[in-house]
């Protein structure tokens, strides 16, 4: 009896060590596997972190590729810039100059066509419009007539009614003519010019001095009776004028 419950005992163990192995072992294998589980989960975040690294090394380099980059472009974009900036000034000044010499040129035009443009004048109690060479013309033949130079001031005088038949300067022209030829003794030629005003200007301001200087002329070439019917003529025909006067007293004279 004692040796069927030894035994009995003896099996019960043996069933429990044999439990207790298969219990432990399956433990062990549990470990392995979480173990293992554990390794690749370690292994996988290591991955994704090395992975992350990577992008984050690869992300950090495009960015300073980028930087560098930009940096290159804002570099020659400063160049373009200062280059633009050089021509725009450039451009500036070449304008400047430009405006400058249009500004030079159009004064020298202005200047050239004022020697053409007619200016207002006023002669003998006319005032007309006058080209500038022709009023130039006139005033230098006067000028020369003031001198006392009469040979010279008639030749001027001649040339300024040949080149300018219809200037309203004429009828003084030939006023002053005829008296540079009264003074240099040519008589006949003066009386020619006097009565050329007289007859195409009848009521200019010096015409009834053209009457009187003609009577004068008549008188230095002994024609008395010529210049009695003038002087006659002249008191009839400008009574109020100050040659009037002056031909009564002539007439006086030579009665």
């Amino acid at each position: 009896m004692q040796l069927k419950l030894r035994a009995v005992v003896f099996l019960l163990g043996c069933a429990w060590v044999a439990n207790a192995a298969q219990a432990a072992l399956f433990e062990d294998d549990e470990a392995r596997k979480a173990i293992l589980d554990l390794r690749q989960r370690v292994e996988a975040m290591r991955q994704d972190t090395d992975q992350s690294l990577k992008s984050t090394q690869e992300e950090k380099d495009a960015l300073g590729r980028g930087l560098l980059d930009l940096q290159r472009q804002m570099e020659q974009l400063k160049t373009s810039v200062a280059a633009l900036r050089g021509e725009n000034e450039k451009l500036l000044r070449d304008l400047s100059d430009l405006q400058r010499s249009q500004k030079d040129q159009a004064q020298v035009l202005n200047e050239r066509l004022a020697q053409f443009e007619p200016v207002k004048v006023q002669v003998d109690g006319i005032e007309f419009l006058a080209d500038p060479a022709e009023k130039r013309d006139f005033e230098n033949a006067l000028a020369v007539f003031k001198k006392g130079d009469f040979v010279n001031a008639q030749n001027a005088l001649v040339g300024f009614v040949g080149r300018y038949p219809l200037s309203q300067y004429v009828p003084s022209a030939l006023f002053w003519l005829g008296n540079a030829q009264y003074a240099s003794r040519d008589y006949k030629e003066a009386i020619i010019n006097f009565r050329a005003l007289i007859s195409r200007n009848p009521d200019h301001l010096r015409t009834p001095e053209a009457v009187l200087s003609v009577a004068n002329c008549q008188l230095e070439l002994k024609d008395s009776k010529g210049a009695r019917k003038t002087l006659t003529d002249l008191i009839k025909a400008y009574p109020q004028s100050e040659a009037a006067l002056a031909a009564k007293e002539r007439l006086t004279s030579l009665k």
